[in-house]
């Protein structure tokens, strides 16, 4: 059905289960069995069903949609939003419509739910009766919300959506749609007022409000792909029609504090603006014309009734449009989110609309979240204070034995012939291990998982660059003035802060590998002999000659191999405490202790979103319990320092009881290297393994930046867009204005050489009637000067006047007696008779009837 305003159409969907996907998603995530949600995911599906099958205008569906939108949001807490539903969506505007967009997001399921909201009050609004001032206002407050969440999409949706925005939800389309709806809720209120019978100048305020409004919805609808043409004439004409409407009531305005010259050009404003509309005739339906054209009505008979009192009575100077004071605006209309919209927590307490919240059993998913902070710190903690604390005096232990040349030098005076046992076992374990083969393997992996994160952070890291440069040229194009927002290195600080940081990390790390390299070029001879054969290892190590101790050395071997052997218990020591320390990390749990302080927050603020940051005090109160393994280290490492002297001091008498002896010398040197080799073996394969976790956990974090980085040159493109538009407006407004004052100057030079010829060709009458003209009022700066008709002696009628009858004639077509009558579709241009103070007016001739 044709009518003056415009309304939005419906989107489209499939149909999809979104209970078999969460209930997939809760028995592989979460601890609860999915039967204990039974009912929710049965309700979830009724609503959704319910939701989209609301395409017609009729109030039950308000509630349907807000429900399932409140719901949506209140899961989006408990669940990822990439929950594993492909929500099939088909847009409603643009020339895609049968093109569907699939995502498995639940924002994008809010957003087209919340856009289906926003078309709900847009179709209630044009199926009221708005004839009545209850109707306008009633439509007013529909088309007020309906912008309200074309704005929370735009504003709160699109931005967390995380992917790329439908086609049809872009920002200048939705910027296009927010500025139409405003348009015909000013519109309506307007119409209200003028059914009210307000004043004039009231009036007008609301319809230059109401023409801002559509202009700047047609200028943000150039800019958008999706508006199609019809509707951008449509506002085009509608934004010079109230333009056209502020300057008609203005003129009234003026007549009724006896500005007449004002009068005159408002008048002439508005006839000018109302045939600007009127270009769009192809394009708009007969009822915005019929509108028009009763408006054009209008102001023509009222702009020769003026023209004429102006001319023959008053002859008070016409000022240009350049010098008319600019109209005021009164802007009723504002974007009003609905309550259910902007907060649906309020809503889902039990006590609400909305009843009880879908899954509130379910363990939320910041609580998952908060686990796993807590045990990444744990993590952390345990590794960084206590295992590496203690590996690392180990190894200084290790490095002191091998400058001392121990244990090889003991091991080749005590057995001159064969291979030492620790050494066979040393050489057996390698082999297991499959040695050298492991160590290459392990480092190719690393190299792979090396490679992809500096990959995936030279992506994010380019698109920080792409997005600077496209601002400095932005800023190069427009100046700093009006490309006043701020640089990309301080509107994203954080991220170029954590780039400086994740390149460290890359630097620090391929320091870390190169070292680890030379480590393993270092003993990789010696690691291949012991995981070779037997045979191999025996040919490796020479035999020596068997050497009668004296007494002195005798107690010196015993004291060096007292202190070697409190050194292999210190290692078996520390190796059982890391492994207790690493079941303590294993074994502790703190699932309990958030469920019950998420039971407590879920308690005492029903409403409020759990996040990660609220349990900061419980992790601090349970790293606590890791103070005690940090006072072990530091016994460990006291105990560590007397080891050391105790080892240096029976060294250096075994050295001194065997000075001169140079029998095991070769043996020695041979057994020492192997048995480095062995401990530079265990170190490079721990070094390994903590590269490989090192490279792993960095993936997550060199993700989740290039995601924020994604998002943030995704943000700064749309507001670039926003801008570039808003500058583009404002150029465009300049550019009109230039180009209104040159029109002006064009009418005025049009119409001086006419005025001149009036002068000329004036009645010889006239000059002949004796009349008392009041002095001539001083002529405005550029402005047309008035010249005065002829005046008829009182009492004889003047042929040139005519005669006017009543009504128009039985067989006169409808448009004339609509023009005669006032507009019929539109109710807000009543016919409006000169004063006339009692006394008869020439300008109306003579009616009969």
């Amino acid at each position: 059905m044709a009518s003056n305003i415009l309304f939005l159409p419906f989107r489209r969907t499939n149909a999809v289960s979104m209970s078999a996907a969460i209930k997939q998603y809760i028995s592989t995530k979460y601890d609860q069995h999915p039967d204990m949600f039974k009912k929710d995911l049965e309700t979830i599906d009724q609503l959704r069903t319910s939701a989209v099958n609301t395409l017609e205008a009729h109030v039950s569906g308000i509630q349907k949609l807000t429900l399932y939108a409140a719901q949506l949001v209140w899961i989006g807490g408990k669940f990822p939003i990439d929950i594993g539903v492909d929500f099939v969506w088909y847009p409603a505007l643009g020339f895609n419509t049968e093109n569907p967009d699939s995502q498995n997001n639940l924002r994008f399921e809010l957003a087209n739910i919340l856009y289906n909201l926003a078309v709900l009050y847009t179709q209630l609004a044009v199926s009221l009766n708005r004839s009545t001032s209850d109707g306008l206002k009633a439509a007013c407050n529909y088309f007020c919300q309906a912008a309200g969440v074309i704005a929370h999409i735009k504003d709160t949706v699109i931005p967390d959506l995380r992917t790329t925005p439908p086609e049809d939800m872009d920002t200048m389309t939705l910027e296009s749609i927010q500025q139409l709806l405003l348009a015909q809720a000013q519109e309506c209120f307007w119409s209200k007022a003028v059914k009210d019978g307000l004043k004039d100048g009231l009036i007008a305020k609301l319809a230059a409000k109401v023409c801002d409004f559509y202009d700047q919805a047609a200028e943000y609808g150039t800019k958008s792909d999706i508006i199609s043409t019809e509707w951008i004439h449509h506002m085009t004409a509608k934004h010079h029609h109230f333009a056209a409407a502020a300057q008609y009531r203005a003129s009234r305005d003026c007549l009724d504090k006896q500005k007449y010259g004002e009068e005159v050009a408002r008048l002439r404003d508005s006839l000018v603006c109302v045939n600007e509309a009127l270009k769009e005739s192809r394009w708009i339906n007969k009822i915005v014309l019929g509108d028009l054209n009763g408006l054009k009505a209008r102001v023509t008979e009222d702009l020769k009734r003026a023209e004429k009192d102006n001319d023959i009575i008053y002859l008070l100077p016409v000022p240009p449009k350049s010098e008319l004071k600019t109209l005021d605006r009164a802007g009723m209309a504002t974007a009003r989110i609905p309550h259910e919209v902007s907060d649906p927590y309020s809503a889902l307490n039990g006590k609400g609309a909305f009843g009880q919240p879908l899954f509130a059993r379910l363990v939320p998913y910041a609580v998952h979240v908060a686990v796993s902070i807590y045990d990444e710190r744990k993590e952390r903690l345990v590794n960084t204070s206590v295992i590496d604390e203690l590996e690392g005096l180990t190894q200084k232990l290790r490095d002191l034995l091998q400058s001392l040349n121990l244990p090889g030098s003991l091991q080749a005076l005590e057995k001159p012939l064969g291979l030492p046992p620790s050494l066979n076992a040393h050489a057996e374990e390698i082999r297991q291990q499959d040695g050298l083969h492991k160590l290459r393997r392990s480092m190719h992996e690393i190299s792979k998982l090396k490679a992809n994160d500096a990959a995936m952070f030279q992506e994010g890291v380019d698109l920080l660059k792409s997005e600077a440069e496209e601002d400095n040229k932005a800023r190069l194009k427009h100046g700093t003035e009006r490309w006043n927002r701020q640089p990309s290195t301080e509107a994203a600080k954080n991220l170029y802060t954590k780039m400086d940081e994740i390149e460290g990390y890359l630097k620090s790390a391929a320091s870390s590998d190169e070292l680890v390299k030379y480590k393993l070029k270092e003993c990789e001879s010696a690691i291949e002999v012991l995981g070779g054969t037997a045979r191999d290892l025996e040919s490796y190590v020479p035999n020596s000659k068997r050497t009668t101790m004296t007494p002195a050395v005798e107690r010196a071997v015993d004291g060096l191999r007292s202190a070697l052997s409190d050194v292999t218990k210190l290692e078996h020591r520390r190796k059982r405490r890391i492994q207790e320390v690493r079941e303590k990390v294993k074994y502790d749990d703190i699932n309990g202790a958030i469920l019950a302080e998420t039971a407590r927050f879920e308690r005492d603020y029903p409403m409020q979103k759990i996040e990660p940051a609220q349990f900061e005090n419980l992790f601090e109160d349970r790293l606590e319990v890791y103070n005690e393994d940090k006072e072990m280290v530091a016994q460990e490492s006291e105990f560590q320092s007397q080891l050391t002297s105790r080892i240096k001091e029976a060294n250096a008498a075994f050295t001194a009881a065997r000075r001169g002896d140079f029998s095991t010398k070769e043996r020695e040197q041979a057994l020492q290297r192997l048995e480095n080799a062995y401990f530079k073996y265990k170190e490079i394969v721990s070094n390994l393994n903590t590269g490989r976790k090192f490279y792993n956990d960095l993936a997550n974090i060199v993700t989740r930046f290039t995601d924020d980085c994604r998002t943030f040159a995704y943000q700064r493109r749309v507001e670039a867009g926003q801008i570039e538009t808003d500058l583009s407006i404002a150029l465009s407004n300049l550019n009109l204005n230039l180009q209104d004052q040159k029109e002006r100057h064009n009418l005025r030079s049009h119409y001086a050489p006419q005025q001149q010829q009036s002068q000329q060709q004036s009645p010889p009458f006239q000059q002949q009637q004796p009349q008392s003209k009041p002095p001539p009022a001083p002529e405005p700066i550029a402005a047309p000067i008035p010249t005065r008709a002829p005046q008829p002696e009182p009492g004889i009628w003047d042929p040139t006047q005519g005669i006017k009858f009543g009504g128009a004639p039985p067989g006169a077509p409808a448009q004339q007696k609509q023009q005669m009558n006032g507009n019929v579709h539109h109710p807000a241009y009543p016919n409006a008779n000169p004063r006339s103070g009692g006394q008869w007016d020439v300008s109306h001739g003579v009616r009969f009837g």
